[in-house]
C-alpha cells in the first residue's frame, strides 16, 4: 500500500512550468531519493508536496486522502513537513525558541506533554542542539543549524519527511550524525531525500527517482528496508 501518491502532478512558478507531470508512488516506511541536476525540479516537486507551492494540475493523495488542494498547515496536520533547503531557521530565536514556534502549529500557546515528549525525542536524538538549547540559531554553525531544521520538522510528528538536500555545505562527520539520527527513526517516518550525497542516500534511501528537466523517469531498484505501516499522530515521533 503506498503512503504518498502522485498522479500526472505538475507545478511551477507563475507561468512557468518546472515539474512536468510526475507520476509515482511511495510506500509508508520508505526511503526515497530523488536525485537530478541543479535546476532539474528536486527543490519544487519537494515544495508541491508539501504544499508549500500549489499543483498547476493532477492529484495528490496521501494516506488515502486527496491533498492537492490542502495548504502547508493543513498538510502538516496531516504528517508531512518539509525540511527546506536553506533550513529557514528562525535566527533570532534560540534552539529551544524554534522547537517550540511548532506549538502554534497545534494552536497552543503552552507546551503540553505530548510537546515535552517530542522535545525530549529531539535532544536524545541531536545531543549537542540540548548543550545549545539557548543559544540564538543564528550563532550556531552549519551542522547545528540543520539538526535544528531536522528537529523542528519532527517536533510535528510527520508521517512523511521531505529533505531537501539536507547535506549541503556540511562536513563528512556532520553528515555522518544525520544519516545516524534519521537511520533510527526509519521505523516511524517515510523519508523522501531530494540530495546530492552519495553516502546520505546509500544511507538513507534504497530506491530514487531521476529527475530531469522536470520530468521523472523510471525509478530504478526496490527499497531493501520493509515497508513500515502508517502510524497515526499519536505513534509517530513524539
Amino acid at each position: 500500500m503506498s503512503d504518498l501518491s502522485l498522479r500526472d502532478v505538475s507545478a511551477g512558478y507563475g507561468g512557468l512550468t518546472v515539474v512536468h507531470g510526475a507520476t509515482f508512488a511511495v510506500r509508508a516506511g520508505e526511503g526515497v531519493g530523488v536525485v537530478g541536476p541543479n535546476g532539474a525540479g528536486k527543490s519544487t516537486l519537494l515544495k508541491v508536496i508539501a504544499g508549500a507551492l500549489p499543483t498547476q494540475r493532477g492529484s495528490i493523495t496521501f494516506a488515502g486522502e486527496a491533498v492537492e488542494r490542502r495548504g502547508a498547515a493543513q498538510r502538516v496536520a496531516r504528517g508531512i513537513a518539509l525540511v527546506p533547503e536553506g533550513r529557514q531557521i528562525i535566527r533570532d530565536l534560540t534552539v529551544q525558541g524554534n522547537l517550540d514556534i511548532t506549538l502554534l502549529g497545534r494552536r497552543r500557546i503552552t507546551a503540553d506533554r505530548r510537546h515535552h515528549e517530542r522535545l525530549d525525542t529531539i535532544y536524545t536524538l541531536f545531543p549537542r542542539l540540548a548543550d545549545r538549547r539557548r543559544v540564538r540559531g543564528g550563532e550556531l554553525s552549519g551542522g547545528e543549524q540543520q539538526m535544528l531544521a531536522i528537529g523542528r520538522a519532527l517536533m510535528c510528528g510527520p508521517r512523511l519527511l521531505l529533505l531537501d538536500e539536507p547535506s549541503l555545505g556540511l562536513a563528512a562527520p556532520v553528515v555522518t550524525q544525520l544519516i545516524e539520527a534519521l537511520s533510527s527513526i526509519r521505523s516511524q517516518v517515510t523519508l523522501i531525500l531530494a540530495e546530492h550525497s552519495t553516502a546520505m542516500l546509500d544511507g538513507l534511501t534504497g530506491r530514487r527517482l531521476e529527475i530531469r528537466m522536470g520530468r521523472i523517469s523510471a525509478s530504478p531498484g526496490q527499497d531493501r528496508r520493509p515497508a513500515m505501516p502508517a502510524m497515526n499522530d499519536h505513534t509517530t515521533v513524539k
